[in-house]
C-alpha cells in the first residue's frame, strides 16, 4: 500500500476476498444442511407415500377396477396360463350383465375350485398371499372366470343338427373356441333363471363350467349377484396385451329379437289373460 492509499485511507482488498470465500463457505454449508434435511424428510415420509398408495389401490381395487391372475387353461385361446386381466367392477352399474361377456365371478359356497391351491403355511404367507390376490399376482382360491352365454329367460341347447350350442333357437358361430374343441362334448338343455346367468369357457374340453353342475342348485347356473365384474383386457404379459371384446355372434339380430320377444313375453302373457275378462265384464254390464 502506498503512502498516498495510507493517505486518502484506501483499505487492502485482501481482507474482501477473505469475506468472500467466508460467504461462499457459509452458502455451501447451508446449501448442504438443507440437502441432508431433505433426504432425511424423504426417508421419513416414504412409509407414509408408501402406506397412501396402498390404500387407494386397495379402495380401486374394490370399487373400479382389479386384477386377476388366469390360473387354468379353461379360457384358452382367449385367454391363457399365467395370463393377468383388468376386471371392470362399474360397468354393471349401468348396463346388465351381456351374453359374450367374459365374467369374473365368486365360487364361495356353490362351484368347487377348477385348481388345488396350497393353503399358506403361516400368517406371514397368508398376508401376501391376500395381497398378491388382491393385486392379481396369483390367483384367487374361489374366483372364475367364464364367459356369459346365457342371461335370465334365455334357453341354452346343445346340440342342434350342426352341432353347435344354440340359444332361443339361434345358434352361435362360436370361432372363439380353442381349436379343435367342439362346442360340447356332452348335450343339454337349460332354461335359464330370472337373475341368473349361464357359463362357459372358451376351452369346452378341460372347462368345468356350467355343463358341470346341472345337479347343483339353480341348474348349473351362477347368481347374478357373485359376479364380480368384466373382464375387458388383457395387461399381461405385454407381448398379448389387448382388449376382449364380445364376439360378434352374440350380436345376431335373430339373438337380440329372440330376447326381445322373451323380455316382452310376461307382459303378453297377462295382456292375453286380461283381454276375455274385459271382455266377459263388458257383457255383464250391457246385459243390465
Amino acid at each position: 500500500m502506498t503512502s498516498e492509499d495510507r493517505e486518502y485511507g484506501a483499505v487492502s482488498r485482501r481482507p474482501v476476498e477473505d469475506e468472500v470465500d467466508v460467504v461462499a463457505e457459509d452458502t455451501q454449508k447451508n446449501a448442504k444442511s438443507d440437502k441432508d434435511k431433505k433426504k432425511g424428510s424423504f426417508w421419513k415420509e416414504l412409509p407414509v407415500l408408501i402406506v397412501v398408495a396402498v390404500v387407494l389401490a386397495l379402495i380401486i381395487k374394490t370399487f373400479v377396477i382389479q386384477a386377476f391372475y388366469i390360473p387354468s387353461e379353461s379360457m384358452e385361446n382367449t385367454l391363457l396360463t399365467n395370463d393377468r386381466v383388468l376386471v371392470n367392477k362399474l360397468v354393471y352399474r349401468v348396463r346388465d350383465i351381456e351374453r359374450g361377456d367374459v365374467v369374473v365371478f365368486s365360487g364361495v359356497d356353490s362351484w368347487d375350485p377348477e385348481i388345488d391351491l396350497e393353503e399358506p403355511s403361516n400368517p406371514v404367507a397368508g398376508f401376501f398371499h391376500w395381497v398378491g390376490t388382491a393385486f392379481g399376482v396369483v390367483p384367487g382360491e374361489k374366483d372364475y372366470i367364464k364367459r356369459v352365454i346365457g342371461v335370465g329367460g334365455d334357453t341354452v341347447k346343445c346340440c342342434d343338427a350342426q352341432g353347435r350350442v344354440t340359444v332361443n333357437g339361434v345358434p352361435l358361430d362360436e370361432d372363439y373356441l380353442y381349436p379343435g374343441d367342439v362346442p360340447s362334448q356332452k348335450f343339454f338343455e337349460a332354461k335359464v333363471p330370472e337373475g341368473r346367468l349361464w357359463v362357459m369357457g372358451d376351452h369346452r374340453m378341460v372347462s368345468l363350467d356350467s355343463r358341470s353342475h346341472l345337479g347343483d342348485p339353480g341348474g348349473g347356473t351362477i347368481s347374478v349377484d357373485k359376479v364380480i365384474g368384466r373382464a375387458f383386457v388383457i395387461v399381461w404379459p405385454f407381448s398379448r396385451a389387448t382388449t376382449i371384446p364380445i364376439p360378434d355372434t352374440f350380436g345376431q339380430p335373430a339373438l337380440k329379437a329372440a330376447a326381445a320377444v322373451g323380455g316382452a313375453t310376461p307382459f303378453l302373457a297377462g295382456f292375453a289373460g286380461a283381454v276375455p275378462l274385459v271382455l266377459w265384464r263388458r257383457r255383464r254390464l250391457s246385459r243390465r
